[in-house]
């Protein structure tokens, strides 16, 4: 398993992007978000950017990847998931949907 980081693109030359990960400057390809500018904030796994990602969703995951690393050193997760603490699971659309027509399995 392998866990997307967010990086903010610094600059590009084609389908190759530097990009700033917990202040480290990677080499990221940018072959499938052709679109993204320097500027913008990707999600990437294994040096490979799949989306372009808005600040605040790239500041959670940041958070909530801290948090992984401060549990797995012995710390405290502190209130890195908060805006899950905050609300009741929801199930996505189409589930909700068959479970609103009376479908308990599937």
């Amino acid at each position: 398993m392998c866990i997307g980081e967010p990086a903010l693109l610094r600059s590009r030359k084609g389908i190759a992007g530097l990009a700033e990960i917990d202040g480290q400057d990677v080499l990221v390809d940018l072959s499938l978000v052709p679109d993204a500018e320097p500027g913008a904030w990707l999600l990437c796994f294994l040096g490979a950017a799949r989306a372009v990602i808005e600040e605040d969703e790239a500041m959670s995951i940041r958070a909530a990847v801290g948090a992984l690393r401060r549990v797995m050193a012995g710390g405290s997760i502190g209130d890195a998931f908060a805006d899950l603490d905050q609300r009741e699971p929801t199930l996505p659309a189409h589930l909700q949907a068959a479970l609103d027509a009376g479908h308990s399995q599937g």
